[in-house]
């Protein structure tokens, strides 16, 4: 894999590139950052381009504390980053926050999309009470504060993987490392609070738009999303052309909790012909 930096929309992005061939983008969540595909990019690159980025505000990329993290902020970024790859159609995997961004983007943008894959995100206004609970800690003073803390961050790690022996050294260090400053917290903060109801009610309306192949891929054990099967149930209605494979008791964070699994079953579904 190399690493590598680009400038978009005068924002230095930072982003993992490994293999030839048409493209896969891929978009982490939070508070995660490409390091989270690391595991998952070799499968996908053995006939594929893969890319995963680091979205603004996580891993390498720079963090502003003067842009607001819209769904519209996202989707320029996205749109763009492209653009600047020349790259016009693309391949897409995406991951809790990376969920919402990604879809959309792709949702206004469909003849911009080859593939799809979906893990655990969330996708539809109707948010469940972890999402606001976590929502509303991150507008609590001292509250905000721990959550995107070393501490705070490895907490959540913890939850979202059920596999213990997962939970390594080189796992949390990669994963805290973007957040040593404080300014860098207070990015990951906006990034948290920053999308609006509203984005999430344009997503449910435009998911007709996607009409090519959909992968949903979900840990089934997810206490970060704990509404997450209900979430599967209603994409699989409301998308077209849709297959769905359930890793059972894996949590949140499927790539870190069973990365074999995640690889082969996302592996086999961009490099195949359908």
């Amino acid at each position: 894999m190399e690493s590598k930096f680009i400038t978009v929309k005068g924002l230095t992005l930072h982003y993992l590139e490994s293999g030839s061939g048409d493209p896969v983008l891929l978009l982490h969540g939070w508070p995660t950052s490409s390091f989270l595909w690391r595991n998952i990019i070799p499968e996908i690159a053995r006939g594929r381009r893969t890319i995963a980025l680091d979205l603004p505000g996580f891993g390498k990329s720079d963090k502003p504390l003067d842009r607001v993290y819209s769904f519209r902020f996202f989707s320029d970024i996205i749109n763009e980053f492209l653009d600047t790859l020349n790259i016009k159609k693309t391949g897409l995997a995406v991951h809790d926050l990376g969920g919402p961004v990604g879809l959309f983007w792709a949702t206004a943008h469909p003849e911009r999309l080859e593939k799809l894959a979906i893990l655990n995100t969330l996708v539809y206004p109707q948010l469940s009470w972890a999402v606001v609970l976590f929502v509303t800690s991150l507008r609590l003073p001292f509250i905000k504060e721990f959550l995107v803390s070393p501490a705070g961050i490895r907490l959540g790690m913890r939850m979202g993987i059920r596999d213990k022996s997962r939970r390594t050294a080189e796992m949390f260090t990669g994963t805290t490392a973007p957040f040593e400053s404080e300014e860098a917290r207070q990015a990951l903060i906006k990034a948290g609070i920053g999308l609006n109801p509203r984005g999430f009610a344009l997503i449910a309306g435009r998911l007709k738009n996607i009409q090519c192949p959909v992968q949903i891929l979900y840990g089934t054990q997810d206490s970060i999303l704990p509404d997450i099967a209900k979430t599967v149930n209603r994409l699989e209605k409301d998308l077209a052309d849709v297959r769905t494979t359930a890793i059972e008791g894996c949590g949140h964070f499927l790539q870190e909790d069973q990365p074999e699994a995640v690889a082969e079953v996302l592996g086999k579904f961009f490099n195949s012909g359908t």
